[in-house]
């Protein structure tokens, strides 16, 4: 089951919280550190086999090592106090992120619709479709996940290898009623099934370990200084035949906590291991932790004052597991004795109503109008009842302006994934229209889910792309009306 030993190689690592994402499926993070999330796996594929090796051999989600960007720094120095605020509800658990007293981040999950990303599985192929690059996996489910060949773990002996060094074809490698070890890295949404990777990876509170994997990854928020102790650190305690990224949350880590990290996720793995070998085909042979104790580990951070729980249990073992990991952060659980709901005393509850609305309103009075279509999500910038004071090139610069922070905002807290086209008000200065885009990436610098920003076309549009890393704020609390069928207006009769 585990390939052979590769030489390791040091890269640097994109942060492995991806996202509301990030509590949404760290056990799979690994792989899309370097990626925006909207590739599909054949396009990954060809651009693998382009540099002539595979993913397992060069490292997984590397990147060069590079400076931290300016954005990502400003964010790191200039985040706010934070608040985390966990309601276990009998019906839904949520967790809430406060900057302050502003809702910037919002985690739900149901009984009924658990996240499985992270969860391994013994799957048993269904069909392979070559033209797809793509095979069908059925891994108990209900629904068949998708494994695209980008995500295979393909042999390395070289005597399975095309004549001309490219990788063999997916139909060569997978057959119908074969077993395979996949990884869910995404949720089924919509009609679309889970997606799957061949690339298994477990998440600890400061590491990702990634077996059969070469490479030693370090996060690239973390300063030059910082990531070279923690490279010799690393270099020091990785296990034969594993690779391992270093997340942001090991910023300050000792070498001891680095260790114990490290270790606990080689038993997990050996367990994972084992249990492989006898399981029966569509079993779990892993499940990552549930919401509350994924978000705990992947965002909980130092810059959080508080950690509020209004269950006592929890709280208690949510402390206890601090307590082994992040010993400096077990002394800001607290409970909430109020007798008021949580989310209604620190006005939590009125805000994501808010964010189920199509308007959002700026501070001067212009606004925005969010809406999700079948392709993407389409945000129009308006300067509503905002005149200004001097010229209309102001006016318009100031809306664009607070519309840019506010933007940043709502794809964390709707969690919008997939493509996101935004339509800023019309500026005639190309300064303008620069410092709004940089204003817009510099906020979307506190965002640990992945997004690739575009520059502003000639239309005057913005494109970008955001992983989609879970069903979001709309598709959780909202239901297809029965009359218009969600067109938002009703049809009338044609022949009256």
């Amino acid at each position: 089951m585990a390939a052979a030993e590769p030489e390791p190689t040091e890269a640097a690592a994109e942060p492995a919280e991806a996202g509301a994402a990030a509590a949404a499926g760290e056990g799979a993070v690994a792989k899309d550190a370097s990626g925006d999330g909207s590739e599909d796996g054949p396009t990954r594929l060809r651009s693998q086999r382009q540099q002539g090796g595979s993913n397992r051999s060069k490292g997984r989600g590397g990147r060069r090592p590079g400076a931290v960007s300016e954005q990502t720094r400003w964010a790191i120095n200039e985040s706010p106090p934070k608040r985390m605020l966990i309601s276990a509800g009998t019906k839904r658990t949520q967790v809430a992120v406060l900057e302050q007293r502003t809702l910037v981040e919002h985690f739900v999950t149901r009984k009924e619709d658990e996240s499985i990303v992270g969860n391994i599985y013994l799957g048993r192929v269904q069909n392979v479709l070559p033209g797809m690059e793509a095979a069908f996996v059925d891994i108990g489910q209900g629904r068949n996940g998708v494994l695209y060949a980008g995500e295979v773990d393909y042999p390395t002996d070289t005597d399975d290898l095309e004549q001309d060094g490219e990788l063999p074809r997916i139909e060569k490698t997978l057959k119908p009623g074969q077993t395979v070890l996949v990884q869910v890295t995404k949720d089924a949404m919509g009609t679309k099934g889970a997606r799957l990777t061949q690339h298994l990876s477990l998440a600890g509170r400061f590491c990702v370990l990634a077996p059969g994997g070469g490479m030693l990854g370090i996060s690239r928020k973390l300063a030059e200084e910082e990531r070279a102790r923690l490279r010799a650190i690393l270099s020091e305690l990785v296990p034969a035949g594993f690779g391992v990224i270093l997340r942001t949350a090991a910023e300050g880590a000792t070498r001891e906590q680095l260790e114990v990290d490290v270790a606990r996720l080689t038993r997990i793995w050996e367990k994972v291991s084992e249990k492989a070998q006898s399981a029966q085909p569509l079993e779990p042979v892993y499940e990552e932790p549930g919401l509350v104790m994924r978000v705990v580990r992947d965002v909980l951070g130092p810059e959080y004052q508080e950690l509020v729980i209004d269950d006592v249990e929890l709280a208690e073992q949510v402390r206890d597991y601090l307590s082994d990991v992040a010993p400096d952060l077990a002394g800001r659980v607290s409970v909430h004795a109020d007798d008021q709901p949580i989310f209604d005393t620190y006005e939590a509850t009125v805000q994501v109503r808010r964010a189920l609305e199509k308007k959002v309103w700026l501070p001067s009075g212009g606004y925005l109008i969010v809406e999700k279509t079948e392709a993407m999500w389409v945000i129009d910038v308006n300067t509503g009842k905002f005149v200004g004071e001097d010229n209309l090139e102001e006016t318009v610069l100031r809306n664009n302006l607070e519309a840019a922070d506010e933007i940043a905002r709502q794809l964390r807290l709707r969690d919008m994934g997939g493509i996101i086209v935004i339509d800023f008000v019309d500026m005639l200065a190309p300064a303008n229209r620069d410092e709004v885009l940089k204003r817009f990436k510099r906020e979307l610098a506190r965002d640990k889910t992945k997004s690739r920003v575009m520059d502003i076309s000639r239309l005057g549009l913005v494109q970008m792309t955001r992983k989609n890393v879970s069903h979001g704020l709309t598709e959780t609390f909202t239901t297809t009306c029965e009359r218009c069928e969600g067109r938002g207006a009703a049809i009338v009769d044609v022949f009256d």
